[in-house]
């Protein structure tokens, strides 16, 4: 599955739109590592907890959104974003979403 941000695709020709495609996902982490993200947050530094918990839900959805473009029978997602926003305290829902295409 081809999945680009862009509106086209250099060098296809998109001969059928098949709609809009999208994948979410809701995460949080464990108190424990609530807590050690606190503490790390109160002296600076990289949220480790955090950035993998994101990356996990990214995949996620894009898998999720990949599920739903080869159901339709889609060749590629083009237009892919994501949106992000908390859900309650410490837990975040991600989604990719995009426009499934037939390719020729």
């Amino acid at each position: 599955m081809l999945i680009t941000t862009s509106e086209r695709i250099e060098g296809k020709k998109i001969v059928e739109t098949l709609g809009l495609v999208k994948g979410n996902t809701v995460r949080a982490k464990w108190i424990g590592k609530d807590i050690l993200a606190a503490l790390r947050n109160l002296v600076g530094g990289e949220l480790r907890e955090y950035t993998e918990m994101l990356s996990e839900a990214r995949d996620e959805s894009i898998n999720r959104m990949i599920k739903e473009a080869d159901k339709l029978g889609a060749d590629a997602v083009i237009s892919m974003r994501f949106m992000t926003s908390q859900t309650m305290s410490g837990a975040a829902e991600l989604l990719a979403y995009g426009t499934a295409v037939k390719l020729g």
